[in-house]
């Protein structure tokens, strides 16, 4: 689908589109089944340059994403990633996400500090906030930090899961909060959420890889990450306590999850395509009725992500924030009904390894759970009723 795009951006998607179809769609499959952090795809986004795509321009960047209005050029760029593997591109996302935090949010010194290991060394940045109050089945643990203020800075307690990118991250952003356990997602008191930026290289954090066994998402190795008495001085705070959610942070990445979802999805409808060229099922009008609607989600999810930059691009903040819950929700769907479609296409030879349909559906099974979208369509419906509603992690 065509849209107007500078040549510059479009060539940047064009180069992370050749990598996943030429490098990363070949090794997904190992990287899956390993559970394995895929270090040999970021270390071919660096050489190509496609490495800190949030890092302004000024530190060595390239300047895009939500502060610049074109949001929409970095969603691009990690749908072409999730069409090969959509936990390499949970992953990205995780990384430049991170970079956008920091552009948004770090002091200067913060910047040249930290962007200086971005852009020459390739550091690799996570954000971590899971703390769920509940425990997987059959498990007795509970999860949860406990952060204390300290002369010089703070010292971190506990542990966190769901922490994508643990066995590969340099760097994370720990959303902690001050008050007791609950991250951001769970917290009671969302005025003492602070982000601190954690060296993965200090002894006191430890990463159990034996927590981590999903149906999906393998590769993202969001293990469990263990903190002991870890000591986060004040120079890596990032901004002030509560500003995450004072200024509604999560609702500019809640449109990037659509985009994983709506790669994958893509990811299926190419080897739907692939496949009935191959057992020459293209005349059968139900196979026709299936590529078609698969297409029709495809473009509809497109429409929806250029709505939501649009309307952030043009800084209209609040129906931006509304869009962006909106399209994540709808493009879930799109997504899950593209995927149905082309197994519905292919037949149940398409759910036998290593074929790539089997793993999507594996994998974005597993994703779009990251939020309830009963929970996610009650925030839309309370806003549009006059409602309190959360917007960013769309509680009760």
């Amino acid at each position: 689908m065509f849209f107007e795009l500078a040549p510059a951006h479009r060539e940047l998607i064009e180069r992370v589109r050749l990598l996943s179809r030429d490098k990363f769609a070949s090794r997904a499959s190992e990287h899956d089944r390993r559970a394995e952090f895929p270090r040999d795809c970021f270390d071919d986004l660096f050489a190509a340059g496609v490495y800190a795509p949030t890092v302004p321009v000024q530190f060595g960047g390239l300047g895009i994403g939500p502060p610049n209005g074109t949001s929409f050029v970095l969603w691009m760029m990690t749908r072409e990633l999730a069409r090969a593997d959509l936990s390499l591109a949970r992953c990205w996302e995780g990384h430049v996400n991170s970079l956008a935090l920091l552009t948004g949010m770090a002091d200067e010194e913060q910047k040249r500090r930290w962007f200086q290991g971005v852009v020459e060394g390739g550091d690799t940045w996570a954000a971590w906030s899971g703390e769920p109050l509940a425990p997987k089945p059959g498990e007795e643990l509970r999860f949860g930090t406990e952060t204390q203020r300290v002369d010089g800075g703070f010292v971190v307690n506990g542990s966190k899961v769901f922490c994508t990118s643990a066995s590969g991250a340099r760097r994370a952003i720990l959303l902690v909060n001050l008050a007791g356990k609950g991250g951001a997602r769970h917290s009671d008191s969302p005025e003492s959420l602070v982000l601190l930026a954690c060296d993965l290289e200090d002894p006191s954090v430890s990463v159990d890889s034996s927590w981590w066994d999903p149906i999906g998402m393998r590769a993202t190795a969001s293990h469990l990450v263990k903190f002991d008495q870890t000591f986060i001085p004040d120079s890596e705070q990032i901004g002030y306590v509560g500003q995450y959610l004072e200024q509604g942070w999560q609702t500019l990445f809640v449109p990037h999850y659509a985009a994983s979802f709506l790669g994958a999805a893509e990811g299926a409808y190419d080897y739907a395509l692939e496949h009935v060229g191959h057992q020459k099922k293209e005349r059968d009008p139900y196979v026709q009725h299936r590529v078609a609607r698969m297409r029709i989600n495809l473009d509809t999810g497109l429409l929806w992500l250029r709505h939501v930059a649009d309307l952030w691009k043009a800084n209209r903040r609040e129906e931006a924030q509304l869009a962006a819950s909106q399209a994540r929700y709808k493009v879930e769907h799109l997504a899950e009904d593209t995927v149905r479609e082309a197994i519905r296409a292919c037949g149940a030879r398409c759910l036998i390894r290593p074929s790539a349909i089997e793993r999507i559906y594996r994998d974005l099974s597993f994703y779009i759970r990251h939020d309830s979208d009963d929970q996610v369509l009650a925030s839309v419906g309370k806003s549009l009723l006059g409602l309190a509603h959360d917007l960013s992690f769309h509680k009760v």
